[in-house]
């Protein structure tokens, strides 16, 4: 068995199992759902925090609105990625990409 068939063949399996390309996709998409949630348990743990801060030492200027906004914005960006609403270089477009390369079809 050569290197690159080891390579293969540890790409294509799970625990011993062979898992086909809609499979891979699957797990992909997967991993992609729990880095979004993951990203938003952290904003809504983090905001909270950030306007205690602010209102203890600056309750004057609420500058934790600021964080809020831009770390929204892209918490938004993200879930639209993840949740294909926005299919910009998504596992679709790496699909037909890693098909280019190959020169065939999954």
């Amino acid at each position: 068995m050569t290197t690159q068939d080891r390579e293969e063949k540890s790409v294509h399996t799970i625990s011993d199992h062979t898992i086909s390309v809609e499979e891979r996709l699957a797990f992909y998409r997967v991993q992609k759902m729990r880095g979004f949630y993951i990203h938003l348990t952290q904003y809504c743990i983090i905001i909270p925090i950030l306007f205690a801060i602010n209102l203890f030492t600056n309750p004057s200027y609420i500058w934790a609105a600021w964080s809020m906004l831009g770390w929204g914005v892209g918490l938004a960006f993200h879930g639209l990625r993840v949740f294909n609403v926005i299919k910009w270089f998504g596992p679709e477009w790496e699909k037909r990409q890693v098909e280019k390369q190959l020169g065939r079809k999954l």
